[in-house]
């Protein structure tokens, strides 16, 4: 089975050049780190394309496919306007989001507004803009989005969000009738939900069935299963409510290589998995083949982001660990505090230097807990030392923070030996920006 750009570790433009220091897109990173300063966000343009290009190649014997990337895992305008390029949608989950692809001049009518507690604000942004698809979480969303379209004499396109009884934990998953889950309609909720819409929600137009299964997915054959409960469900509506019901979103959760313990499937594979069973299970139950939605975000954009940090301060523990801290940590990346995520990091200007000895790199962060990578074999480290941390594109910048007041970085997009800034970094003045005083503490 072909390779895909998510299973490699670093991204495809990674060398080390006639200098001897690491090189992404064809720019020097310690040349990076010394014109942007860091902490620093880098993608690379070239790696993004290619794992865009993996899935549409994968896909591409399913006529009725859509491809919606998942603007939770990064979301800026630059890497929108970069996929929106390749041919993708989007999936957005906030109001935010939905305005940063629109600000990016995304075609609208190919975003979908996902969520369990969308507000009233962002619902109405959601239709003026003209979003294609609002995936409708629970009997309030339903009640209110009809309300705001009747009253702007719109009718709306939804799909209905459902708990398909699967759970992928990422070896393995377990499937059971009833899910415990903050997101979306039981399955025994669902034949209530179509008769509202049906006999009361007259401004709502039901087009499919909206499920997501996990993330980090290493496992194949929960897909399959996903689908026949998915199309098993169209069928039975069918014969229940004679509703032609014509599209299926299964979510997205392929895992990435964050270590080299990490062995993902590739998009082909998965791809193999999901059209084989759709083909078989449209025959099973009776029913045309629906169009596919699949919403990539971590695989997308992840393996293309790198992060740079300057080694600081260093800590001999007595009989113990050795720390050497970096200028950044939990606020920048918060996964490893928050879910024990692992990282692989090399010195930028030492790529090829011995490795020779184990040490913890540790944030700046005044928390005990601002560990970035644990037990990490590297050259001897002197101050000014630039560390590469690896498959930084998802989750990174989108979840990061101002703790301790601190800035967040800037990011650029690196390809043909071209650096641009497409997130500016904050300066003290943007922190303090909506701080008020009020006049009678003055």
């Amino acid at each position: 089975m072909t390779e895909s750009t998510n299973q490699l570790l670093k991204p495809v433009t990674t060398k080390i050049n006639d200098e001897g220091n690491l090189s992404i897109g064809g720019c020097d990173l310690v040349k990076l780190a010394d014109q942007y300063s860091t902490p620093l966000y880098v993608i690379d343009e070239q790696t993004l394309r290619s794992v865009c290009r993996d899935y549409k190649n994968a896909f591409a014997s399913y006529e009725k496919v859509n491809m919606m990337y998942a603007s939770k895992a990064l979301c800026t305008m630059a890497t929108s306007a970069i996929i929106a390029s390749e041919g993708f949608g989007f999936d957005t989950v906030s109001g935010g989001e939905i305005y940063t692809v629109y600000k990016a001049g995304v075609d609208m009518k190919k975003v979908l507004f996902n969520g369990n507690n969308k507000s009233f604000d962002e619902l109405n942004l959601a239709i003026d803009l003209g979003v294609g698809r609002i995936s409708v979480d629970n009997f309030f969303e339903l009640s209110l989005l009809d309300e705001i379209a009747k009253s702007k004499n719109e009718i709306v396109d939804v799909l209905l969000r459902i708990t398909p009884g699967i759970e992928c934990h990422t070896h393995e998953y377990i499937q059971t009738g009833h899910l415990d889950s903050k997101f979306g309609f039981d399955l025994t909720q669902i034949d209530e939900a179509v008769e509202l819409i049906l006999n009361q929600y007259k401004n709502i137009n039901l087009h499919g069935l909206h499920a997501h299964i996990g993330s980090q997915i290493f496992e194949t054959k929960v897909y399959h299963d996903e689908i026949e409960i998915l199309v098993k469900e169209l069928a039975r509506l069918d014969e229940k409510f004679g509703l032609k019901l014509d599209e299926i979103n299964i979510g997205g959760g392929l895992g990435v290589k964050y270590t080299e313990n990490d062995l993902p499937p590739s998009t082909f594979e998965i791809a193999d998995v999901i059209i084989k069973s759709l083909n078989e299970n449209v025959k099973k139950y009776g029913i045309q083949p629906p169009t596919l939605f699949i919403e990539p975000g971590r695989s997308i954009i992840s393996t293309s982001g790198v992060t740079l940090y300057t080694f600081g301060s260093s800590k001999q523990v007595p009989k113990g660990k050795k720390y050497v801290a970096i200028d950044g940590g939990m606020s920048d990346n918060p996964r490893p505090s928050m879910y024990q995520a692992e990282y692989r990091a090399q010195i930028a200007n030492k790529p090829d230097a011995e490795l020779a000895q184990t040490v913890t790199v540790a944030g700046r962060f005044c928390e005990s807990g601002d560990i970035l990578i644990k037990d990490i074999n590297l050259p001897e480290i002197e101050e000014g030392d630039i560390l590469c941390v690896f498959n930084t594109g998802a989750y990174n910048y989108s979840m990061a923070s101002n703790y301790n007041r601190v800035q967040k970085p800037q990011m650029v997009l690196v390809n043909n030996s071209q650096s641009d800034i497409i997130v500016k970094r904050e300066t003290l003045d943007d922190l303090i920006a909506k701080d008020v005083i009020p006049d009678r503490l003055k």
